[in-house]
């Protein structure tokens, strides 16, 4: 019996790891003598792939690097992509800012490298689009393709493989968690097959394929939304404010004057941002829309506001989830970093318990972006996202009209707060809503239903990706 096998009986209720000090200095630039360095499972994973044909990544890399910061510019045209807009299933080019930095090569491999729930995400550069990144994503560009093919690599270090040897090698605490270039040098990436790292290119490309036809059929949606209402769908903006909501003597200056009686004492309010010409444009366009108007209070037959549950309380695993702000994305609900609450925590509050169907907006920073739950989900709401269910309007249609200019301008008019802008229940329950005739929402709803088939298939082709080259690994790499 060894050393090992000793201790391990003896203390059965720690995990016990003897290396000799050779060993423990292996691959360990940063002499590293934490115990986290040290776990079995993740030993086994470093063992496993030492045991069939591997090489260590800085061997196979040109380049292994972080970019200099971005300089951040709404009049550039050049998206910047930081950590929260890489995702393992795709890149959010659509909602990233703008600014000046370094053009990403096409194929890149972007790993997120700083950050609690973002560290460890990663994906390839597949854009037909440029784009630069912050300083706290990785690149790695593959050296020679004949040997590493990069959709393959992107796709190993999603594995248990490749995050097993991320959360080895990540460092620090309290949220302030980093990987460095340096650490990367060190993983070992086994080199399967080329024709098998081929197989797993494709998959790769045709969920991008597929999700830039969901993209596509999204936009169609969009558009077809836009042009109902009255407005230019690559510039809906422009119809808002065009030339005739200024007064041309006044050099297009974007005031109004009202009397008290038709400020004040009719809305509440004398902050002058809320009498800006957009906002009572928007109004005008919706209460003059073909098919009248309605209050989204007039469709909603219920809402809660979520329940303010305890961080003590949140569980990495679990069966019941909780949604929370950073969860809501625009039109869709996005759970891969979802904290998770006991059972016992419905009781709190049933009513902030979702079910299919509803629909969700955020109230507080991001506000407004707003979701359908698609899925039958075991999960409550938090603090600060309403949650409503509706009848006579498609919940599809409704979820885009949320998240479009018409809605996005009232939302802008009735924010309150100063650091972090927030909206009030009530407020959102009386903003306006154009009553758009069934046969077009249900239009407009195919389309969105033939977008978000496309995103699962998407998702489907990089899970069949992943499960083929762990089983792969796991065979012996043959």
């Amino acid at each position: 019996m060894n050393l090992n096998q000793i201790l391990q009986e003896k203390f059965p209720h720690l995990e016990v790891s003897v290396l000799k000090f050779s060993e423990a200095q292996k691959d360990n630039e940063t002499k590293r003598i934490d115990s986290e360095f040290f776990r079995k499972v993740d030993l086994a994973v470093k063992n496993k792939l030492a045991a069939i044909q591997s090489k260590y990544l800085f061997s196979l890399v040109s380049s292994n690097s972080r970019y200099s910061q971005p300089n951040y510019d709404k009049q550039s045209s050049l998206k910047i992509i930081n950590s929260q807009y890489i995702r393992n299933e795709f890149i959010d080019y659509e909602n990233a800012k703008c600014g000046y930095g370094a053009i990403v090569p096409k194929e890149a491999i972007l790993i997120n490298s700083t950050g609690v729930g973002t560290l460890g995400r990663v994906n390839i550069n597949l854009l037909d689009r440029k784009f630069s990144i912050d300083s706290h994503i990785n690149v790695l560009i593959v050296k020679d393709k004949n040997e590493l093919n990069p959709c393959y690599l992107m796709i190993f270090l999603q594995t248990k493989y490749g995050q097993s040897q991320i959360n080895r090698y990540y460092s620090g605490t309290s949220g302030q968690i980093e990987i460095y270039p340096r650490d990367f040098n060190n993983f070992l990436i086994p080199l399967l097959p080329i024709s098998f790292q081929l197989e797993i290119e494709k998959l790769v490309k045709d969920s991008h394929l597929a999700l830039e036809q969901s993209k596509a059929l999204y936009k169609e949606a969009e558009s077809l939304l836009y042009t109902e209402l009255g407005l230019n769908p690559s510039n809906p903006m422009q119809g808002i404010l065009n030339f005739d909501c200024y007064d041309n003597k006044k050099n297009h200056i974007n005031y109004s004057i009202h009397t008290l009686k038709e400020s004040f004492l009719k809305t509440g309010r004398l902050d002058s941002e809320y009498y800006q010409v957009k906002y009572e444009e928007i109004e005008k366009r919706i209460k003059t829309y073909t098919n009248g108007y309605c209050k989204l209070k007039d469709i909603v037959v219920s809402f809660s506001g979520g329940f303010a549950f305890s961080s003590n309380e949140y569980l990495e695993n679990g069966d019941l989830a909780l949604i929370r702000i950073n969860n809501i994305k625009n039109a869709n609900l996005d759970m891969n970093n979802a904290v998770y609450l006991n059972d016992e925590a419905i009781s709190l509050s049933p009513k902030d318990k979702v079910k299919k169907g509803d629909i969700l907006i955020s109230m507080s920073g991001s506000i407004g972006l707003s979701c359908v739950v698609r899925e039958t989900l075991h999960a409550m709401v938090n603090q600060r996202i309403l949650k409503i269910s509706i009848d006579g309007f498609n919940a599809d249609v409704l979820v885009l009209l949320l998240n479009s200019v018409l809605c996005k301008l009232q939302f802008e008019r009735i924010g309150t707060g100063g650091v972090q802008t927030n909206l009030a229940t009530s407020d959102i329950l009386n903003i306006l809503i154009p009553k758009i005739n069934p046969n077009t929402q249900d239009s407009i709803a195919s389309y969105i239903k033939q977008s978000f088939a496309l995103r699962s298939e998407a998702k489907a082709l990089l899970e069949e990706a992943k499960v083929k080259v762990e089983s792969a690994i796991s065979a012996g790499g043959g």
